[in-house]
C-alpha cells in the first residue's frame, strides 16, 4: 500500500517536472523571439533613418558646394570646401572617438536586454 503511494508520488513528480521544464523552455523561446524582433525591429528603424539621413545630407551637401561655387565663381573649389568640412569632421570624431556614442549605445541595448 505505502509503495504504491511512493510509486504515484513519484510518478505525479516526474509529471510536474516535465511541465515545469516544458513551460520554461517555451518561457525562453518566446522570451527570445521578443528580443529578437525588439531588436531587429530598433535596427530596421535605424537603418531607414539613417538611410534618408544620408540622402538629405547628400543633397545639402550638393547643394552648399554649389552656392559656395557660383559665390566663389569657382564650382570645383566650392565642392573642396565642402570635401575639407567633412575632413576636419572626421578627424574631430576621431580624436574624440565618440565616447557618447558608446555609451548611448550601451544604455539602449542594456535597456532593451534587461528590461523584460
Amino acid at each position: 500500500m505505502a509503495f504504491e503511494e511512493l510509486k504515484e508520488s513519484t510518478q505525479k513528480v516526474q509529471e510536474e517536472t516535465k511541465a515545469y521544464v516544458e513551460s520554461t523552455v517555451q518561457y525562453y523561446k518566446l522570451w527570445g523571439f521578443q528580443f529578437i524582433m525588439k531588436s531587429t525591429r530598433t535596427i530596421v528603424k535605424l537603418l531607414l533613418i539613417g538611410f534618408f539621413l544620408l540622402i538629405a545630407l547628400l543633397f545639402g551637401s550638393i547643394a552648399a558646394s554649389m552656392a559656395i561655387g557660383d559665390a566663389l565663381d569657382n564650382m570645383a573649389l566650392g565642392f573642396l570646401i565642402v570635401a575639407g568640412g567633412y575632413f576636419l569632421l572626421v578627424l574631430l570624431i576621431l580624436f574624440l572617438r565618440l565616447k557618447f556614442v558608446e555609451k548611448y549605445l550601451l544604455r539602449t541595448f542594456s535597456k532593451l536586454f534587461f528590461n523584460d
